[in-house]
Order: structure tokens, then C-alpha cells, then sequence
């Protein structure tokens, strides 16, 4: 998160920096220098503005996920996903690209879940894609992520969002050289009489990134 996300908050709430800082439980000349990016955003600070500004959550900080499958309705509630806005917990708050590298490495995944990734991805276009590549990669799920990346691109095509597609397509791009040869699933167990049918019935963009899937992003619930 920048001093200017923190500047823009404080004004969006009408707040002086004065007010802001006693709110915040900070000095004022220390927001300030915030705001000015001369000192980083606390990540104390980080977590408040998020709970009220969800899209700010990419401003938490990346860490190793710990994240187990029954956790992940809750954690893509709390960032707005709108099948598990019910579950939607302030403290379960996590940077969405931490939510989305646990996704990845699950070996089983609930579909309505799998189903919540690319809207993640669209939604926060403008996460930490460095560090997201660079772990995917260490664990060997780039495929999976290529693809999901791929269907974000159609959601925001689908949505009119130009920006994000551009994001989008970059990171495509990037993913492009370290795809892998090997056969992969999106977080299922399948029985080998599956894997003939997947590999005849996926979509292209399942087939280029060597995913069992039958997956489109016209088959995504709360695409646009």
C-alpha cells in the first residue's frame, strides 16, 4: 500500500491528517511522512484501511500461505467475492495474492471456489504479480495460473475493463516461457477414463496450458 492510498482514504473519509492520525492511534507527523512515502504504511494501518476498502487489500502484506481448503469461502468473502459475501469476516482479511497462491497449491479444491479465482484475479489486477510468478513457479503451479490468468482476461473483456486486460495480458506473457509440459489438474482427483474425456472435451485455452478442465469463463458465476 502507498502514502497516496493513504491520503486518498483519510480525504475519502473527510478526515484531517490530525484526525486521522488520533483515529489511526498514530502521530500526526508521522502520517504525514506516510503520505508522503517517506516512511512505509504499517502494516497495522495497512489492515484497518483494507476492512473498510477491500480493493486496498493488495496493500497487506505477501506472506507463505497456510490456508486450508475449508478456509478459502471465508478469506474470498472478506475480499468481496460475492458467492461468499455471507462468510465475509473483517479479521480473515488477506492480501489476495496470498489467498490466491494457496488456491493454487491445494490438491483438492471445491469447484465453487475454483470458480472464485479469476474474479479474484480481475478484481485485483493490480496485485503483487512478482512475487504471485515467482512462488508459482517454486511450486511448480504456473499452469495453473496461466490459465486462471487467461479466464480473468475474458471476465475483464467481458466487463469492459481495459485496464485489467492489459494487466492481464502481460502477465500471460510473462507466464508464457515457464509453461510446463506436464499434465495438470485444477485441484481435482481424476480417475484415468476422466482424464480421456477432459483431454477431448477441454477448452483451447485448458489444452495450451496442459489443464484437465472443462472451465470457460462463460461458465463463471459473478463474472461481470
Amino acid at each position: 500500500m502507498s502514502g497516496a492510498q493513504v491520503k486518498t482514504a483519510r480525504e475519502h473519509l473527510g478526515w484531517t491528517q490530525k484526525q486521522a492520525a488520533r483515529h489511526w492511534k498514530m502521530s500526526q507527523p508521522y502520517l504525514s511522512l506516510v503520505e508522503h512515502g517517506k516512511r512505509p504504511v504499517p502494516a497495522r494501518l495497512a489492515r484497518v484501511l483494507a476492512r473498510d476498502q477491500p480493493q486496498m487489500a493488495t496493500g497487506l502484506p505477501v506472506q507463505l500461505p497456510e490456508a486450508e481448503p475449508a478456509d478459502f469461502p471465508r478469506l474470498l468473502g472478506s475480499l468481496g467475492y460475492p458467492g461468499f459475501a455471507y462468510l465475509s469476516d473483517p479479521n480473515a482479511l488477506a492480501n489476495p495474492a496470498t489467498v490466491l497462491l494457496a488456491g493454487l497449491q491445494q490438491k483438492h479444491v471445491p469447484a465453487r471456489v475454483t470458480e472464485a479465482l479469476p474474479w479474484l484475479l480481475v478484481t485485483f489486477a493490480d496485485l503483487d504479480w512478482d512475487w504471485l510468478i515467482d512462488h508459482a513457479k517454486l511450486a511448480n503451479v504456473q499452469n495453473r495460473l496461466g490459465f486462471l490468468v487467461t479466464l480473468a482476461r475474458e471476465l475483464a473483456e467481458k466487463r469492459g475493463d481495459p485496464g485489467a486486460m492489459n494487466r492481464l495480458l502481460a502477465v500471460e506473457r510473462r507466464l508464457e516461457d515457464a509453461r510446463l509440459a506436464k499434465e495438470d489438474t485444477l485441484g481435482r482427483t481424476l480417475t484415468e477414463a476422466e482424464r480421456r474425456y477432459l483431454r477431448d472435451e477441454r477448452p483451447p485455452a485448458a489444452a495450451h496450458w496442459n489443464l484437465l478442465t472443462r472451465l470457460r469463463a462463460d461458465d463463471l458465476r459473478y463474472a461481470v
